[in-house]
């Protein structure tokens, strides 16, 4: 049994905004408006991003880099400890004006090293006062030039910089699965709007043949009551019940403004925007199997996934604490060329003096090996270790949790979709059986065999089955949008549903 009903939805109705541009949205675009222009997508939107350069960060980590640093100028002035043989120093006052900057590329080994090249240049200005010659100040002006090339790389231990690397990787796919999540959510959260909406606007409708039929009911009482057919009483009854039916319609045009406000608000479109929706609603029977629902559900949800990565971040974490004892080593080396150039009478000869001095001075170089070891750390190491091994227990425990849990909420869901259908397909039939009788009883209003007030009961089981009606038929569409979103699976053409594919990078 398949029923297809077209309902057009005004949203707003009032003569100020009938001179403006409507939007007429269908479900599919209410969803695609929201899934760019809502507040809670934005928010999602700026979460993911930050999580992106975040990776993007250790990433370039692993890429060469230039620096470049200036000191214009570099001024110190204090005191200089001078020993002397066989008794105590003396200290001479001393002040230093440089002026220059110094230039170093690194680049990064794969094996999380790295090996530099600098460059230091700078012209000094250089006055000292010596104690031992009554204060005599001697001064000289020189330039310093020194190119090097060093090395540096941690042995022993693990590449901490890959290391950072997979962890970043690791939170940034946990954010792309929580994004995916939250889509699937708000799908469901303008699901439900748009059949609140459609709800209030059914209500309106129920409560506008309500008060026709209560109006014509007092049409046809007052005629009665001019042949002397009814007593002014049941007149007076009828009249009671046209001014309640005008204050329930007026009570829901009101709910009608609220959720119309709510769902413009939900999918991110101005309050003050003229908007239509047309919903085709069609009631197909879905057969749901519920091992295959279950079977999808432990394998798309989203929150298993980011269970996993927090369990393989928690992971690195147990690995670095156990990293607290290891025994580690550092293999350090540079070698440079200096010169100091005094000659000259400007700053540029005396630069040059300084390369020429460059070429004939010895280099520096050297290299360091540096093991370290914890001998004895009263336990801190074990302890830290300990803790993180317990808190990866608990992801552990979580992630088992989630899965025991997603299976409950599969099959809970599952029985209220086929409640939810029984539920429809009855108030269906009844909506049918209660219209009928209701014009059955409208004639024998008019002959008389009934009174208003047993009429106007009759009108009220009428609008209450109509509203059960409306309600069963939300509860199921709501059903199965609910188990979509906890399988992301569909059922109705047997293939993997997703809303939005997440971009890789």
């Amino acid at each position: 049994m398949k029923i297809t009903l077209f309902l057009l939805i005004f949203v707003v109705f009032t003569a100020n905004i009938q001179a403006q541009d409507t939007l007429t949205l269908t479900f599919e675009e209410a969803v695609g408006i929201a899934l760019r222009e809502s507040y809670t997508i934005k928010s999602h939107d700026e979460s993911k991003q930050a999580s992106l350069y975040d990776y993007l960060y250790y990433k370039a980590q692993f890429k060469p880099r230039l620096d470049l640093n200036i000191f214009t100028p570099s001024w110190d002035e204090g005191l200089q400890s001078v020993q002397q043989v066989n008794d105590l120093p003396v200290y001479n006052s001393y002040s230093s004006m440089q002026f220059g900057g110094d230039l170093r590329f690194t680049y990064v080994l794969p094996t999380g090293g790295n090996i530099a090249l600098s460059g230091l240049m700078y012209h000094e200005n250089y006055r000292t006062t010596l104690a031992l010659s009554d204060y005599e100040t001697l001064k000289r002006k020189q330039a310093y030039s020194k190119f090097g090339l060093i090395f540096n790389q941690p042995v022993f231990t693990k590449n901490t910089l890959r290391e950072n690397l997979r962890a970043a990787e690791f939170r940034y796919a946990r954010t792309e699965a929580y994004y995916t999540r939250a889509q699937m959510d708000i799908v469901y959260s303008v699901t439900t709007a748009f059949y609140s909406l459609y709800q209030a606007v059914y209500e309106r409708q129920i409560n506008e043949e309500r008060l026709r039929n209560s109006e014509e009911a007092l049409r046809i009482a007052r005629l009665k009551l001019e042949t002397g057919d009814i007593p002014e009483g049941d007149v007076l009854i009828t009249e009671i019940t046209v001014a309640q039916n005008n204050a329930r319609l007026s009570e829901s045009i009101g709910q009608y403004e609220t959720e119309k406000d709510n769902f413009k608000l939900l999918i991110g479109l101005d309050l003050s925007s003229e908007i239509q929706i047309i919903a085709a609603t069609d009631f197909d029977p879905v057969v749901i199997n519920l091992e295959l629902a279950i079977e999808q559900a432990l394998q798309n949800r989203m929150e298993i996934k980011e269970a996993e990565y927090d369990m393989k971040l928690q992971e690195i974490q147990v690995d670095r604490a156990k990293r607290e004892r290891e025994f580690k080593g550092n293999i350090s080396a540079y070698y440079d060329l200096t010169g100091v150039g005094m000659d000259g009478n400007n700053v540029g000869g005396r630069f040059n003096s300084s390369f020429d001095d460059l070429t004939v001075r010895p280099p520096n170089r050297g290299i360091t090996l540096t093991l370290s070891y914890p001998i004895y750390d009263w336990k801190r190491g074990r302890n830290l270790v300990e803790r993180e091994k317990i808190y990866l227990e608990a992801e552990e425990l979580k992630l088992e949790n989630l899965q025991n849990t997603i299976v409950k909420q599969i099959r809970e869901v599952v029985r209220t979709v086929y409640e939810a259908e029984g539920r429809f397909r009855i108030n269906q039939q009844n909506k049918e059986n209660a219209a009928r009788s209701y014009g059955i009883n409208q004639l024998r209003y008019k002959n008389g065999d009934i009174t208003g007030q047993e009429l106007s009961v009759e009108q009220e089981r009428l609008s209450q089955v109509q509203l059960d009606y409306i309600k069963s038929y939300i509860t199921y569409q709501l059903a199965l949008a609910d188990l979509k979103r906890k399988t992301m699976w569909d059922f109705e053409n047997n293939r993997s549903y997703k809303v939005v594919e997440t971009e890789t990078n």
